[in-house]
Formats: structure tokens, sequence, C-alpha cells
């Protein structure tokens, strides 16, 4: 029996979350370390995942199929397509970037205003989602993505409303009321949605007899399971709410902006460049392949859902004047994009869709990250309480700028290439939506540069006089993340080689081709 890679990718962060959480209370330094050398083991094996996939081999590689729960057909079933793999090298790639980002986060503090945080039980909980967001990427049996989809919201809770952050303009019991808020809210939302998709599970194993992806798929295209059109549609509703809720998608999306804001900067890192693309990925493995001509039907109103939140995400963010909040509606027009992409049924739309969910994960894991350290300093969210800090603090200004200039997709960097890819695919079989998301981009341009303006230039404030610079170990959170932004908008080769093949067969299982370009006859 081959050695079970994806099985160990998951396990191994599952497995440092308990030995983390073990270590004794004294040994805060010692739990920090062990998350730390756990995340890069898990790094490691990720990049032995990428580096043994084929892109021209088989669909799904690298699998494991295992009976688990015989009377229902459930199976411990793993394998990863070039979209998987993008996504568990992203989640491997940032969670040491997240925990470094977070060393003090969770340290008790001497003050008797604010409660002790246990900084065992924060680095567990960042591993233990690692873990399960991994196993969602690599479940192809449908029970066991929806357990591990359902399972990641327990930690999250926990990080946002025990961990969240205590920058609040109304001192620290109103900081404390709007976590619980914030987790709450969080946690109920995406509840509704993984209930509803739960009945939409059952109905599928009715219909189908099997829980396993690449089998139901295999029976839909030979003909051996049909399902009632008003069957297919209803179950692919109950699916695409829940992973429309996690997106998060317009109007579904009023959660985010209050986790972000709530959550520590590393936490809202997890939330929106991790977790969060668990709902888009699974449009594209789930919704799809299971259900080609329900996707199909629904396909133009979920565009102009995906139009609305582009627009909508990015006024918003404009008229924010809290930080985390103004990159929480950020993040919603950028999921906009994502979803206009996979639903604009053509290949590069699908392919910009799934290299934007890599380099989306990329730009504002910088552009937060950055801006958790700008507020640690200051302690303060709102934008009018800072000014001048180029200044002061040359180095944290220069990678503020970079993050937002990678936030409006600047040609150059990484999620230009994205974002160019998903408005040439929409505009070939829907120009009227490809033109009006193009709006989307002036007013991110917009957000982006009157937050560095308001924040880095200017006269100095007295509060930020003494403001220090990067320190080494937060350049070295922000310096591998800006290359690779660089990297990847000027050669987006590595990712699409990978991705492409597996966008192509998701098209074939739509029964989609890319619309031929008119050409005008000469006169």
């Amino acid at each position: 029996m081959s050695f079970p890679l994806l099985t160990a990718t998951a396990a191994l962060p599952a497995v440092g979350a308990i030995a983390t959480a073990a270590v004794p209370v004294a040994r805060r330094t010692a739990a920090k370390w062990l998350a730390l050398l756990v995340s890069l083991a898990t790094l490691a094996l990720a990049a032995v995942v990428a580096v043994r996939f084929e892109p021209g081999g088989a669909r799904y590689q690298l699998t494991e199929s295992h009976a688990w729960i015989r009377d229902f057909g459930v199976r411990y079933e793993l394998g990863v397509d070039g979209i998987g793999v993008a996504l568990v090298a992203l989640t491997a790639l940032l969670i040491p970037f997240v925990i470094l980002a977070g060393w003090h986060d969770a340290d008790p503090l001497e003050t008797g205003s604010r409660r002790w945080r246990p900084t065992q039980g924060f680095f567990a909980l960042i591993l233990a989602v690692e873990a399960m967001v991994i196993l969602s990427f690599e479940a192809t049996d449908v029970f066991l993505f929806y357990i591990f989809f359902e399972a990641m919201l327990i930690p999250m809770y926990f990080l946002i409303g025990g961990f969240g952050d205590h920058a609040h303009e109304h001192g620290e019991q109103a900081a404390a009321t709007q976590r619980s808020y914030a987790a709450v809210k969080f946690l109920l939302y995406n509840l509704v949605g993984g209930l509803i998709m739960l009945a939409a599970v059952i109905g599928l194993y009715v219909q189908a007899g099997t829980f396993s992806l690449p089998e139901i798929v295999q029976a839909r295209a030979s003909g051996s399971l049909h399902m009632v059109t008003s069957t297919e549609r209803w179950l692919f509703l109950g699916f695409f709410f829940a992973f429309a809720v996690k997106a998060p998608l317009w109007p579904l999306h009023t959660w985010l902006p209050n986790a972000m804001g709530e959550a520590t900067a590393p936490v809202a890192v997890l939330i929106t460049a991790v977790v969060d693309k668990v709902g888009t990925f699974a449009m594209l493995r789930f919704c799809l392949q299971l259900f080609p001509e329900a996707s199909k039907w629904a396909t133009p109103a979920i565009l102009v859902l995906a139009l609305i939140s582009i627009i909508y995400g990015a006024l918003l963010a404009v008229g924010q004047r809290d930080i985390k909040r103004l990159v929480a509606y950020a993040s919603v027009s950028h999921f906009g994009f994502i979803i206009l992409g996979i639903f604009a049924m053509t290949s590069q739309g699908q392919s910009g869709a799934t290299l934007y969910m890599v380099n989306h994960g990329l730009s504002t894991a910088a552009l937060m990250l950055v801006a958790g350290f700008l507020i640690s300093r200051r302690g303060s969210r709102l934008i009018a309480d800072y000014g001048g800090v180029q200044k002061v603090a040359p180095l944290l200004a220069g990678t503020f700028l970079v993050g937002s200039l990678a936030t409006l997709s600047l040609p150059g960097l990484a999620p230009f290439v994205s974002e160019f890819l998903v408005l040439v695919g929409t505009f070939t079989r829907h120009p009227a939506i490809g033109i009006i998301a193009t709006f989307g981009i002036v007013l991110a341009a917009l957000y982006a540069l009157v937050l560095y303006q308001r924040t880095m230039t200017g006269p100095v404030r007295a509060e930020v006089a003494e403001m220090p610079d990067l320190r080494v170990r937060e350049l070295l959170v922000v310096a591998p993340l800006i290359v690779l932004l660089i990297f990847l908008g000027v050669y987006p080769k590595p990712v699409t080689d990978i991705v492409n093949p597996a966008v192509k067969q998701t098209m074939s299982d739509v029964h989609q081709t890319d619309p031929k370009p008119v050409v005008e006859a000469a006169k």
C-alpha cells in the first residue's frame, strides 16, 4: 500500500493541534514553536503533493478509499484534482504566516481588565482549522466533505469570540460584546446553510445510492443515473445556498464584516483567505459536477448576484472608516469576481476564478496582516486615527502600499491576471455583465488608494510619531507574500498549468464549450 500522502497532510496539523493544546500552561513559547514547526512540516507535505501531482494525468490523483460507515455507504475517500492541489498548497502556505503574525495575540495580559487567554488553545485552534480545511479540499465523498465543511465552524467560533480584537473605540466591554455578537452571527449563518445542505446531501444519496463524487459523476455521464429536473434543481439549491453563505455571496455576506472586524488580523486572514475558499471551491467541485443542468439553469440569477456583490462590496468599502471592515467589504467584492468567473461557464472564467482564489488569499493576507501590525501599534482600527505613517515607518508603509495595490489588481501583481481572465471569460459569453463588472475595478482603485492616502500620507499625527517600523518577525511574515504576489503577477504559469486540466474537465461535465470569437468578414 502506498503512503497515504493526503491523509498525512491533513492528519499532521490535527495531531499538532492536540499536541499544542497539551503543552503545559507555563510553556507558552514552546507551544508557539511547536505549532509553527507543525505548520512548516504540513507545508512540506503539501509541496510533495504538488510535486507528485501530474497535470496531464488522471482527474483525481493520490487517491485513498476505505470503508467507513458501511450501512450508509459512506467511505473515507480522498483525491485531489488541480484545483484542490492549488488550494491545499495555498492553505499550507498561509498558516505559518498566520501563526507568526499572531505570535503575541493570545499572550496573557498583566492588567486585570482582560481575562486570561490560553496561548496553547489559540494556536491549537488554528492548526485544527487547517486540518479541516485541507480535508475539505481533498474529500471526494460528499458526506465526508460535509462533516469537515461543518466541523471547521467550531474552532473558528472560538477564535473569533475568544481571541478577538481588543482595539475598540468604546472600550473593553464594548469589544467583548461585539466579539460575541460576531462569533454567534458567523456560527448561525453557516449552521443554517449547513443544515440546508445536509438535507440536500441526504436527497442526493436517495437519488444516487452513493456519496462518492466520482461514482455519481460517472453514472450521470453514462446515463445510468437520471434525476428529474425539479429534483436536481432543488438539490442544487441546497448545496449552493450553503456554499454561498461560506463564500460569501450577497445577500448572505453580512456575517463577514462583523467576523473580520472583531477577529484579530491573523484570524481575519484565516477566515477570508482560507476558510471562505471552501465555499467557492465547492461550487466548482460539487455544484457543477453533480448538478450540471441545474447549474446552467441557475446561472443567470447567480451572475446577477455576483455582479451585485462586486459593486455593492466595493461601494461599501469606499465608505468604511474601519480598516478591517474595509478589507472585509473588499473581499465581498472579490468573491463576487470569483463566483462570476465560475458561472461564466467559460474556461478562461473558471481558470481565472481558481487563480483568483489563490491570488486573493495572498493579497488579502499581505494587506490584512500589515494592517494588523499597524493597528497593534496604534490601538485603533479607525482610518481617521492615522496619518503620516510613511514618514516614521517606511517599511510598514511600503508593504501596506503593495498590499493595497494588489487589492486593486494592479498590472504586474498576481490578482491582475486572475481578474483579467475572469472578465475576459465573462465578456465572451455575457458581455453586458462583463462590462458592468469592470466598474468594480474602478471602485477598487478608489477604496485602496484612499485608504493608503489617509493612513500613510499627510502630516504626521502626534499619536503615530513614535511608531516603530516593522520588526524582523513581521518582515518574515510580509516579505514572502509580496515576493509571491510579484512572481505570480509576472509568471502565473506554475498555477495555471495545474488548474487548467481540471477546469477543462469541469467544463466537460456541464457540457459547455467556449464561445467561438465572432470575426466580421472583410468588406
